[in-house]
């Protein structure tokens, strides 16, 4: 018993083996992901771009506003010469936070008294941002702490005043939630059309498609269409679920919401059919959309921000379709933009559903003739 069960064995490794396709699944993949969890996920935060207003300009102040242009965790983005220039730096996410020092800070401090530093820090993504403040308490503290032993002061000579933009209470479901109706439209719609191809094959009913008068153009589209409505109707669920169950506030209007979300869809499809295509049964349709879904998620920056990743990494975000969607249906919820802003993350989209889809047609169209 033990021998059949040994020459079992060797018989489903030399098999799993032979094939050339099968070796590459066992070995790529997994390096793959190694590399992409390796240098892209990570929750650390040390690249914080922020801008400087400095009302006082004094001695004192300065001192304060050193602490922050010479740490290795944040990168001066410019000063700023009135409080008009704040909001479109933080809107168009060009700084992280607004260090803001008010006009009487070393004034108050020569008297004893607390310079307020008020931080104006961008709340959509609540864990990059808590992550920033607990920097800038940070070097407060060792501001107030060195002040203290130098000075033989009694009172902490800064105090930190925080507001959060767009989410006040930095709660991260807020920006979470969102992000899953762009995660679970991608994986169920992937998962869907990379079956459809190579399930009908293993059936054997994929040869009577193909002596249908049918052309390869017509048959993706067949194909593609259950994918689109079953993609967008489970994000509509979600974004429902969002509302009315989390209360996530939504901003904005669902006339922005759905072209985008209908585009992103799209080029999802397309790179589904890539993959059915190409594939011969569901197991490496399966694998092909797992090999393609994690490191999209993690390329994302649903969890980990993209400024945080090496910049070969952050190249390599711009050829996948979730970055853009989660930066619109984020905006939709927690700013409420319109549809007008979005044109820098729809036309990549739009780009990319093109390239896949005609990719997708002459793979198809090689593999029927």
């Amino acid at each position: 018993m033990i021998a059949r069960i040994l020459a079992l064995i060797r018989k489903e490794f030399l098999a799993l083996f032979r094939d050339k396709k099968s070796r590459l699944t066992i070995i790529v993949p997994p390096v793959i992901q190694l590399l992409v969890f390796g240098y892209a996920a990570t929750f650390d935060l040390n690249h914080v771009r922020f801008a400087l207003f400095n009302e006082d300009g004094a001695a004192s102040s300065r001192e304060l506003a050193a602490r922050f242009w010479g740490s290795p965790a944040f990168e001066l983005a410019g000063t700023l010469g009135s409080e008009a220039e704040i909001a479109p730096l933080i809107d168009s996410r060009k700084v992280l936070a607004v260090l803001r020092i008010g006009p009487r800070c070393s004034a108050d401090l020569a008297r004893g008294e607390e310079c307020v530093l008020q931080v104006l820090i961008d709340g959509r993504n609540s864990n990059t941002a808590m992550l920033a403040l607990n920097y800038v308490r940070n070097i407060v503290m060792e501001f107030n702490r060195e002040w203290i032993e130098d000075r033989g002061g009694r009172v902490m000579p800064a105090r930190l005043s925080v507001r959060p933009w767009f989410n006040p209470n930095l709660e991260s479901r807020w920006f979470f939630i969102p992000g899953i109706i762009a995660l679970i439209s991608m994986v169920v719609t992937l998962v869907v059309i990379a079956l459809s191809v190579a399930r009908e094959r293993e059936d054997g009913t994929f040869d009577q498609l193909l002596v249908t008068p049918l052309h390869p153009w017509e048959i993706m589209i067949g194909k593609a269409v259950p994918g689109i409505l079953i993609g967008v109707g489970e994000a509509s669920v979600i974004l429902l679920l969002a509302v009315v169950w989390f209360k996530i506030p939504l901003q904005g209007s669902l006339l922005s919401l759905y072209p985008a979300l209908a585009i992103y869809v799209l080029s999802i499809v397309g790179v589904g059919l890539m993959i059915s295509s190409i594939s011969a049964t569901q197991q490496q349709a399966l694998l092909g959309a797992f090999l393609f879904i994690v490191p999209a998620v993690i390329l994302s920056g649903f969890s980990t921000p993209i400024a945080n990743m090496p910049p070969f990494m952050q190249a390599l975000t711009y050829l996948d379709p979730m970055r853009y969607f989660l930066i619109i249906v984020r905006r939709v919820f927690l700013e409420g933009a319109g549809l007008s802003y979005f044109w820098g993350e729809i036309w990549p989209m739009t780009v990319i559903a093109v390239v896949t889809l005609g990719t997708a047609v002459r793979f198809f169209r090689h593999r029927l003739y």
